[in-house]
């Protein structure tokens, strides 16, 4: 009886006793927790094939629970609807289901991989996958699938402001065929010709958001969001 406990005890353990997915995503839901609001400072870089979008200085608000808004004085920022993981904050609110997708490696770091489903089933989000360093409790990558926009990736890259798990880098990537402008918006076209025209297909566009500083939990007016 003693031996068949221990080997029962085994089997129900948690490997390397890790963490189970739902704990560790609260553990993570934490560290974002810790900010109420920031302003960020910082240069966004768009790559997509068929238009022209000049490197610019931007500024990102944030309030929580979910509001956002991204200032560029020069002119609009294309950023894909539904990448709200430009603040994980907004990506982590609401209700989940969580399942345990394995281990990866990234950046040669190992990564728990969790899956989230939303318990709202009128979401517009479908399928969040998340990349997530343990040891630091930080998310490295999360790829959303939305009703909407179809699918996005998003990469994380911490240095200074690594203590609120905010990150100095912030990379998207999206399908071009999936993303629509919004309404009344316009930009610059490549020339049209034949020869410079994106492979018929999905393209992938990419938007860089590379943050130079933060002002955190000092404070910012909802007038700014209007």
């Amino acid at each position: 009886m003693k031996y068949l406990l221990l080997l029962s005890l085994f089997f129900t353990l948690p490997r390397g006793y890790a963490q189970d997915p739902a704990t560790l995503l609260q553990k993570a839901r934490a560290r974002l927790d810790q900010v109420n609001d920031y302003q960020a400072t910082g240069l966004m870089k768009t790559n997509v094939s068929f238009l022209k979008v000049p490197e610019a200085t931007v500024v990102v608000y944030f309030k929580r629970p979910d509001k956002l808004k991204i200032r560029n004085d020069k002119g609009i920022s294309l950023v894909p609807k539904g990448a709200v993981t430009v603040s994980l904050n907004n990506l982590l609110k609401g209700s989940y289901t969580t399942l345990d997708a394995g281990t990866d490696t990234l950046a040669g770091r190992k990564v728990k991989v969790i899956k989230l489903l939303p318990q709202d089933e009128n979401a517009d989000l479908v399928l969040s996958t998340l990349y997530i360093d343990e040891a630091r409790l930080l998310i490295l990558k999360a790829r959303t699938t939305t009703r909407e926009n179809g699918t996005y990736e998003v990469e994380l890259t911490y240095g200074k402001y690594i203590a609120y798990a905010l990150p100095d880098k912030v990379v998207f990537t999206f399908n071009t065929k999936d993303y629509k402008l919004p309404k009344g918006i316009t930009f610059d076209y490549d020339d049209g010709s034949k020869k410079d025209q994106p492979a018929a297909g999905a393209t992938k566009g990419k938007v860089e958001l590379d943050y130079s500083s933060y002002i955190i939990n000092k404070g910012v007016p909802d007038s700014v969001f209007q």
